[in-house]
């Protein structure tokens, strides 16, 4: 009888530590998708004003067409996304062709001075700032939850519950590229 009892009260301590544990996977899952949500936002903000940056520069950079269509192209696609997975890669496209503008865009003075211009410019760079601190939470919850599936005693039981390690939203390589080089400093 005690025998019975034991393993009762060892198999129901068992099936609650999996349920507190299958508890803290869901836990910092929706957390992750909670910061995702964020982001989300954000990204909605800067494709809405990239029609009008695009609309905005066309008419001083005719011959940078390629350019601008690659843009529009990266939009289209970043707004197309369903996953996480694929907005991180097509938001990374994105930056990358943003940056490109952003360097074709030193060509032309008039436009640098155009109100309109500098304006859009101003909200895309406070949303890019926005972007910045989300994914940094982002990454923070998903830091967090991909310990809690890599760790023990949770790696054991994180892929029976259908949990993975979670990528996190990097900066694009281009963009990376621009970070590690040193300014240019003209006088």
């Amino acid at each position: 009888m005690t025998t019975t009892i034991i393993v009762i009260a060892v198999v129901v301590l068992l099936a609650l530590y999996l349920i507190s544990l299958y508890n803290g996977f869901v836990k910092l899952r929706n957390n992750r998708e909670n910061a995702f949500a964020n982001i989300d936002v954000q990204l909605k903000q800067r494709h809405d004003l990239i029609p009008q940056l695009v609309a905005s520069v066309k008419g001083y950079a005719t011959h940078e067409k390629t350019l601008l269509e690659e843009l529009t192209r990266a939009r289209t696609a970043a707004m197309g996304a369903t996953t996480i997975d694929d907005k991180i890669k097509a938001e990374g496209q994105l930056s990358a062709a943003l940056n490109g503008l952003k360097v074709a865009v030193e060509a032309y003075p008039d436009l640098k001075a155009n109100q309109n211009f500098l304006q859009l410019q101003g909200e895309i760079s406070d949303i890019e700032n926005k972007l910045a601190a989300t994914r940094r939470f982002f990454n923070s919850a998903t830091k967090e939850l991909n310990n809690a599936v890599e760790t023990f005693p949770g790696n054991i039981f994180a892929g029976m519950f259908g949990f993975k390690r979670e990528i996190m939203f990097e900066i694009a390589d281009v963009e990376r590229a621009q970070y590690d080089k040193a300014p240019e400093i003209k006088f």
